[in-house]
């Protein structure tokens, strides 16, 4: 039933960057049924000619075509059982269309810029010494590059307090953030919250780490614990593949609602 999806896939494109094809042209799917129908608006998902709703019984329709194919790909990859838990993009895209907490976008970038005061890398410790120096290692070139990226201050502290973070920081990453559409500061809050900062998030989207990097740094003193201790044998190990797949979905949710091109459209084959 789920092997189909990726065949089935809708696209909607506005009459601006694709005309209306003839009546009878364009590529057609599995039984006669189109792959793509032209009207303007987003890109659907169609499974097994049904079209896919959000928990909220909306229509399941996403701003790029690179986005409807990933997702589509998601629901290729279910067999027997649907495991949504599995199925971050969809989940991401979910969220923005039923706005489930009602947030408009000043709302969303104030709970993003919100995470710096108590952004993981900006809290350290002073003992044991070796994990602070470990930190210092680790997390500083981190900051250091986000204060030359951004030109702020944000610095680091030992108090429980955490960092005092100057206004004028806040107010550059407002105005950062607001360059995003809703979609992706969606995908950003998602990110922000898995690693517990918006400094590491940031990096991750500007493609100054990678997501093994970025998953590091945010489990610094859980991995310095786990060198020190030991690790639980199976326990530590899924929570980390489970880490790296969510800010690895989130990281290209956010840049897949920021692309603005169209992939080459065509009849998608198994």
């Amino acid at each position: 039933m789920w092997r189909g999806c990726r065949r089935l896939l809708w696209g909607r494109f506005s009459p601006a960057r694709l005309p209306r094809p003839p009546a009878g042209s364009g590529p057609v799917g599995p039984g006669g049924g189109r792959a793509y129908a032209p009207p303007a608006g987003g890109f659907e998902i169609n499974l097994d000619h049904r079209k896919l709703k959000t928990p909220h019984a909306k229509l399941f329709t996403v701003p790029s075509e690179a986005l409807a194919i990933a997702v589509a790909t998601e629901w290729d990859s279910q067999k027997d059982t649907i495991k949504f838990y599995t199925m971050h993009l969809t989940t991401l895209c979910n969220t923005a269309l039923d706005n489930p907490t009602q947030r408009n976008k000043t709302q969303l970038i104030r709970a993003a810029v919100k995470f710096l005061e108590t952004d993981t890398v900006c809290y350290r410790v002073e003992e044991p010494a070796a994990l602070a120096e470990l930190q210092k290692n680790e997390w500083d070139p981190i900051v250091a590059w986000a204060e030359k990226r951004y030109n702020v201050a944000i610095g680091s502290s030992t108090s429980i307090l955490g960092p005092n973070i100057p206004a004028s920081t806040k107010e550059t990453f407002v105005t950062h953030l607001a360059s995003y559409n809703m979609w992706a500061l969606q995908g950003i809050e998602y990110v922000i919250t898995q690693l517990k900062s918006l400094i590491l998030s940031m990096g991750l989207i500007d493609r100054h780490i990678t997501v093994e990097k970025a998953v590091l740094l945010s489990r610094l003193e859980e991995e310095y614990q786990i060198q020190r201790w030991g690790n639980v044998e199976w326990a530590h190990d899924y929570d980390l593949c489970e880490l790296r797949a969510r800010a690895a979905a989130g990281t290209l949710f956010v840049h897949l609602c920021s692309e603005s091109s169209t992939v080459k459209h065509k009849l998608l084959q198994d």
